[in-house]
């Protein structure tokens, strides 16, 4: 089997324990990969590596910082379609998904912030008095990125870029669930002549060397995606001692959908934000709040049309749903389902386990798209997350009404609203507690905006100049000229 790698100091090297962990297909339930488990040493290996790049790194101009993370995003796009099979095959989601969102999107970042690294700019302010205040915003120094396993290549770089860009030094961690890609991503930054040290990339489990990473002294910052338990943690480590954090969290996010909606728009996008990935993103939409007056309408069309979604072999171009990423989260998710039932919901369609067709598949781990109704809203069902295949309706009688239940939990991700009532529209954006909000459209990103959850979904922002700024400390000089 292929043996997964760090990458430190500009080499792909084995654990120094020599301890490696199975890589699993979620689409087969079989072993196809060993990936390094690594330790203390080889944090000690890579944070040196860091430290000893930084100096020439944040001294780097920043326009050749840019021109290398463009050379990176040209290598992704040159190799878009084994990336693609890889992350297919690593996560379990459908290659249509992975060649036509994920890898382009995660070269994109790196070239957004490739341009950003140039057009990043201080602020300076004038006095009256004969001075002038001018602010300088320095590297941090070696930070940390640890990313998810729900859009492995994708968050890598969301990540990675600024912090590069910005001239830091980064250890990152993908999950050990899926890390082919970022594997990958290692041989090329070895062929784009990044150099050693810049960028190191360690291998191995959240509870082991994730941890070893959060609470070692010489890293100054984490940027960090994944479960509000394992955000909360983090931040119980990383607190005493002052490291800047960004935390993006969980989330349980509504789609409301009024009477005067667009309906096949609305029917389309809520559909999409529900089962998009197999639910298996923080931004999808869990709870569907629609008007009591289309309610039925609503629910029987979107009944029929998530039953017809496709559930099939991941490599089939024809797949709409692939399998969910690992065994536990699966049995995580058709839990939750039972749960719902015992509390009193009707499953409408789905419910269970699924076999695909496709003979190799026939140990996978799927889930059939599921649609429950009848819950309350301060069912666990509507308040937990999931992060799988399972939409919770709920009708609601009035804007006041859905916006008490939309808020109604402790998460404050994502909201999509859906209405031609430009008004309203305007005042439940306001209203709603959610960092990232859509209206008639959902996730239609802008790179140029931050990106974040209020309450349990986290704190700081990812994507644009904040996660530039979030990279840098403010350093506020004063000279007096007359």
């Amino acid at each position: 089997m292929e043996k997964i790698l760090n990458y430190i100091d500009g080499e792909l090297r084995a654990p120094a324990t020599d301890n490696w962990l199975d890589v699993m297909e979620p689409a087969t339930a079989t072993a196809y990969g060993q990936l390094s488990d690594s330790g203390v040493e080889d944090l000690e290996l890579a944070v040196a590596a860091a430290g000893a790049a930084f100096p020439a790194w944040s001294q780097t101009p920043a326009e050749e910082r840019g021109r290398m993370l463009r050379r990176l995003a040209q290598k992704i796009e040159a190799m878009s379609e084994p990336l693609a099979l890889a992350e297919s095959i690593d996560t379990g989601k459908p290659i249509a998904v992975t060649r036509k969102v994920d890898i382009p999107r995660a070269a994109r970042n790196l070239h957004f912030f490739a341009d950003a690294a140039s057009q990043f700019a201080s602020e300076s302010h004038h006095m009256e008095a004969g001075a002038i205040n001018y602010t300088l915003r320095m590297p941090l120094g070696v930070v940390a990125c640890i990313s998810p396993w729900n859009l492995p290549l994708y968050l890598l770089t969301w990540k990675i870029a600024p912090a590069l860009a910005a001239g830091n030094c980064v250890i990152a961690k993908p999950s050990e669930i899926t890390p082919v890609t970022a594997w990958l991503f290692s041989r090329l930054c070895q062929e784009a002549g990044l150099p050693p040290g810049v960028l190191n990339i360690i291998h191995g489990k959240g509870p082991g060397i994730g941890q070893a990473i959060v609470e070692h002294p010489a890293i100054n910052a984490i940027s960090f995606t994944g479960g509000s338990a394992t955000g909360a943690s983090i931040a119980r480590t990383a607190a005493p001692e002052f490291k800047k954090l960004s935390l993006e969290l969980g989330g349980k996010n509504p789609s409301i959908v009024f009477a005067d909606a667009d309906w096949e728009s609305m029917m389309n996008g809520v559909v999409r934000a529900g089962y998009s990935n197999q639910g298996q993103i923080c931004l999808c939409g869990s709870r569907v709040l629609v008007e009591a007056s289309i309610y039925e309408k609503f629910r029987d069309e979107f009944v029929a049309r998530v039953a017809t979604l496709k559930i099939g072999d991941p490599l089939n171009e024809e797949t709409e749903q692939g399998a969910i990423v690992s065994l536990p989260h699966r049995d995580k998710i058709l839990d939750c389902i039972e749960q719902a039932r015992q509390a009193g919901g009707n499953i409408l369609t789905g419910g269970g386990a699924s076999k695909p067709e496709a003979d190799r598949c026939s140990e996978g781990w799927f889930v059939e798209p599921t649609v429950i109704d009848g819950l309350a809203a301060d069912s666990a069902c509507n308040q937990d997350e999931i992060f799988g295949p399972v939409v919770s309706l709920i009708p609601f009688a009035d804007e006041e009404q859905a916006l008490a239940i939309a808020n109604g939990t402790r998460y404050g991700l994502a909201a999509s609203v859906w209405s031609s009532d430009v008004s309203r529209c305007h005042r439940l954006a306001e209203q709603l507690q959610a960092g990232l909000i859509w209206v008639n459209t959902w996730m239609l990103r802008d790179l140029r905006t931050p990106m974040g959850g209020l309450k349990s979904s986290g704190v700081g922002r990812e994507g644009g100049m904040e996660a530039m700024r979030f990279f840098t400390e403010p350093r506020n000089v004063c000279i007096k000229y007359r």
